[in-house]
């Protein structure tokens, strides 16, 4: 296991924490006034599916986990759980949805995606870093808007809202990154 420090913490990163096999869903920066910053992780266990909200450092060591990647395709989603198919040995697998916390609607029908194993066992999905996205809904573009500074909201065809440039218009194609679920560029 190697060790990283606490402010590297980032949303799909598996860590040996408390005894147990974590993943973090949300991590939020945090920067006080008063005192260092620190990373505000929202954690939850991968085998029991427990939730914990953790604050670490960047003094602060954790153990993130290497686990094995196989590429899957993404195939349904039933009863709060997603079905993946390994594309060399047809095998499928099931894991639970809420696993991608905000990142959910991102994960499109037929997509490839990679399915982190410990052992033989199937616990976290990573999706691309990228994802082409319509945008379905967003304001007009305003007299005096620039394109350097200002952004404007938007909903995308899977129904997350993000701000993106002035120059954006609805049917239009954007690449948003998944990581910070923020627009990236226009596709």
């Amino acid at each position: 296991m190697a060790k990283i420090n606490g402010n590297e913490l980032k949303p799909g990163t598996i860590i040996d924490h408390d005894g147990g096999l974590w993943a973090a869903v949300k991590v939020t920066h945090v920067k006080p006034g008063k005192g260092g910053a620190f990373a505000q992780a929202e954690l939850k266990n991968l085998r029991d599916g427990r939730k914990l909200n953790e604050r670490f450092r960047s003094e602060d060591k954790v153990d993130q986990v290497d686990l094995e990647m196989k590429d899957q395709q993404f195939l349904y989603e039933t009863d709060g759980k997603l079905v993946f198919m390994d594309t060399e040995t047809y095998e499928q697998i099931e894991l639970d949805a809420e696993l991608l916390g905000d990142r959910r609607p991102f994960l499109q029908d037929g997509m490839t995606v990679a399915v982190q194993y410990y052992g033989e066992e199937p616990l976290n999905v990573r999706l691309p870093v990228k994802v082409t996205c319509k945008v379905v809904e967003s304001e007009p573009v305003q007299n005096g808007q620039t394109a350097s500074k200002s952004y404007k909201p938007a909903v995308l065809d899977n129904g997350v809202r993000i701000m993106v440039p002035p120059f954006i218009d609805i049917d239009e194609d954007v690449i948003v990154n998944t990581d910070t679920m923020e627009y990236s560029e226009r596709a």
